[in-house]
């Protein structure tokens, strides 16, 4: 297996559970979540994704990925889309 191969099967593996993660924690359907794409918009277009959801979310994700989320990390760049959450999960995955 070549490099770029399987950092294509981590990235589809962090997005896999970027999006059950998000299924979970805001309670929305299978289909919706897997309709996401790296341009779907979260923060501010997802009723379900308030401030609040936003704490739950971030625990979740660092439980699940084994990651530290920094807090200055945290803003609305990072919670933009679907790609923004998933990139920044990649990074932190691999550090």
């Amino acid at each position: 297996m070549t490099t770029g191969s399987r950092h294509e099967i981590e990235r589809h593996e962090i997005e896999r559970i970027v999006r059950a993660v998000l299924r979970d924690v805001l309670s929305i359907d299978s289909a919706r979540a897997d309709a996401f794409t790296d341009s779907t918009e979260l923060f501010g277009a997802l009723p379900e994704l308030d401030s609040m959801a936003v704490a739950g979310l971030l625990t979740e994700l660092e439980d699940r990925l084994g990651i530290v989320i920094d807090d200055d990390d945290v803003d609305e760049d990072l919670l933009a889309t679907f790609g923004s959450l998933a990139d920044y999960a990649v990074r932190k995955s691999a550090d």
